[in-house]
């Protein structure tokens, strides 16, 4: 009788347990929202389920594709090797390439400058953080942007002797530069360094740092980025709330603008001035990489992109250019990577852009 009772009430609290359970998950906000959308507007959760369901079969079709690249450049053995993503990157691709140079070139003097085989900026400034640092520019062509960003904050830490750790804003440069291009839709990388001449961008930092003025207004997302293109925010011309220091404290300033190109230009600004905007152009296979020295292998055509420039070296007789992307730390060697350098790879030594800080 006893053992009866016991079995009776196991199974009796069971049921309790499993109806919490229930309970639970039907006060889940989102789950919530959901239902009553479907009940009270059927229409539009038909278009939000097909719609979702769609981006979900188009990112099951790019990643089928990219798995197929990957697998044919880990199998050739050659500098690097491939992985696959779950993210289609060629909406982050902003970077307008225009015919002709309108900064000026810097060229050196120095015809037999002696350069070390191998340099790395971070090493050289290990107290510049921002060197250190992997941006993430989420859904939005702003390569562009970011790239010019990142060198900016990198020489204005270096010329003030590693005191000043400042972050130049990708938000402010993004919005407010009239010339530059269309925002989240592409822009010109060498305009970014006129601009930062003529006018001045403000600092700031990532999604909701309040450290400085101008915060980027996109949340990092990795590999969870929307599909969609994000909408270029409107140009202010103050810091963000929760920030009390004025706007106009907040502006940093280049003192020149110019380019340099060809390997031995670029090793000697990078040598001796800091990081370097350099453009490219990407082919399908560049999303598959994840460690060694890249080179174009396989894939289509898909535009050109704009990274921060902060060293070379030479690995297994191979030299390379080391770069950061504006990926996220889950793409690429943790958001760095190498690419070949002294042939003009995917023609990233055409230009590379610079300026000193004032």
């Amino acid at each position: 009788m006893r053992r009866t009772f016991l079995i009776v009430a196991l199974l009796f609290f069971s049921a309790l347990a499993k109806q919490d359970k229930e309970k639970k998950r039907l006060r889940n906000p989102l789950m919530d929202k959901l239902y009553r959308m479907k009940e009270s507007n059927p229409e539009k959760f038909d278009k939000f389920q097909n719609y979702n369901t769609n981006e979900i079969k188009e990112r099951e079709i790019i990643k089928h594709r990219y798995e197929i690249i990957s697998k044919k450049i880990n199998k050739l053995n050659t500098t690097w090797k491939a992985t696959t993503y779950d993210r289609d990157y060629t909406p982050l691709l902003g970077t307008i390439v225009e015919e002709g140079k309108s900064l000026p070139e810097m060229s050196f003097l120095t015809q037999n400058f002696k350069l070390p085989e191998n340099f790395d900026l971070r090493q050289k400034y290990p107290r510049c953080q921002s060197l250190k640092e992997v941006r993430d520019q989420a859904n939005c062509g702003s390569c562009w942007a970011f790239g010019a960003v990142e060198a900016m904050s990198d020489r204005i830490c270096i010329k003030s002797g590693q005191k000043l750790q400042t972050r130049v804003s990708a938000q402010n440069l993004l919005s407010c530069c009239p010339n530059c291009g269309n925002g989240c839709n592409g822009g010109y990388a060498h305009l970014a360094w006129q601009y930062w001449k003529d006018t001045g961008i403000s600092t700031g930092g990532l999604y909701g740092d309040k450290t400085y003025c101008q915060p980027y207004f996109l949340k990092n997302c990795g590999l969870s980025c929307p599909a969609y293109t994000a909408a270029t925010p409107y140009c202010k011309r103050n810091c963000n709330d929760g920030n009390r220091k004025s706007y106009s404290t907040q502006m940093t300033y280049g003192a020149s603008a110019y380019y340099v190109s060809g390997e031995a230009g670029i090793m000697q600004e990078l040598y001796l001035n800091g990081p370097v905007e350099a453009n490219f152009m990407v082919y399908e296979d560049f999303y598959t990489y994840r460690s060694g020295i890249y080179h174009h292998v396989t894939g289509s055509y898909r535009g050109w992109h704009s990274v921060k420039v902060i060293g070379w070296g030479v690995q297994n007789g191979v030299k390379y250019w080391l770069c950061v992307n504006s990926w996220n730390t889950a793409w690429g060697d943790r958001g760095f990577f190498k690419i070949r350098r002294g042939n003009n790879e995917c023609s990233i030594e055409n230009t590379a852009y610079a300026g000193i800080p004032k």
